[in-house]
């Protein structure tokens, strides 16, 4: 955690949040669908390797466009090319939604039901409009504000994914604070437009997923149940 002084909950009204990866295990969602696809084709690598190509493959795919569907479609099918198989139409759906029905993390709901009662919470997320209602219900809180992909036409780390959900958002960007794992999707853009961010370091520093980045958030905690902590303490 940061020795810097804790973010006070005086000085914000919306704690707006990524989704994958910082509320939801969208790793294990991941390796867990893509080693079973493998399996069946006779193909192997390691999680490890297997998290590393999607973190260049899913960007890569993000920045030619189309529904998330589509992108998850294209980076599965990449991943056929380079170890020789092609997935089935059964299989391709099955990853289009897998990480969309990933488990939250064990500390996610009860975080978000106790901030809650002091925020407004919002939604900023890589996603389609309908996998993100797959996700919302295991959530168990209603997100007073939801921004995907899907309604503003790019994908994070656009700067335009976040002036979006500012325009959308009842207050001004200085009562905002960005949660999110993501330093390369969520923690670079919102520094970029100004906006306070808390950093969840979900995978002890390591950059899994997603691609590297060497922004700094204002502030990083190892859970949301710390976050929680050192909103409800200051």
């Amino acid at each position: 955690m940061n020795t810097l002084a804790q973010p006070r909950a005086s000085d914000y009204d919306i704690l707006s949040f990524d989704c994958y990866g910082t509320l939801v295990d969208w790793e294990s969602a991941i390796t867990t669908t893509l080693q079973s696809i493998l399996l069946s084709h006779d193909a192997h690598w390691n999680d490890t390797v297997l998290l590393e190509h999607f973190a260049r493959l899913e960007p890569a795919e993000q920045e030619q466009g189309g529904s998330y569907r589509d992108v998850l479609r294209r980076v599965l099918k990449e991943f056929g090319t380079r170890l020789g198989f092609v997935p089935t139409e059964s299989q391709l759906v099955q990853f289009e939604e897998c990480i969309a029905r990933a488990t939250p993390f064990s500390d996610t709901v009860d975080a978000l039901k106790t901030l809650s009662e002091s925020f407004q919470l919002a939604i900023i997320s890589n996603t389609d409009d309908d996998l993100f209602a797959l996700t919302a219900p295991n959530l168990a809180v209603a997100f007073d504000y939801v921004i995907t992909a899907e309604q503003v036409g790019e994908y994070k780390p656009s700067l335009a994914v976040f002036e979006r959900a500012l325009k959308e958002f009842s207050y001004s960007k200085s009562r905002v604070l960005h949660v999110a794992q993501s330093r390369f999707h969520d923690i670079a853009p919102a520094s970029t437009l100004k906006i306070a961010t808390a950093w969840i370091d979900r995978t002890g520093g390591q950059p899994g997923a997603t691609a590297s980045s060497e922004a700094e958030p204002q502030w990083t905690f190892q859970s949301l149940t710390e976050l929680v902590d050192a909103v409800h303490d200051s």
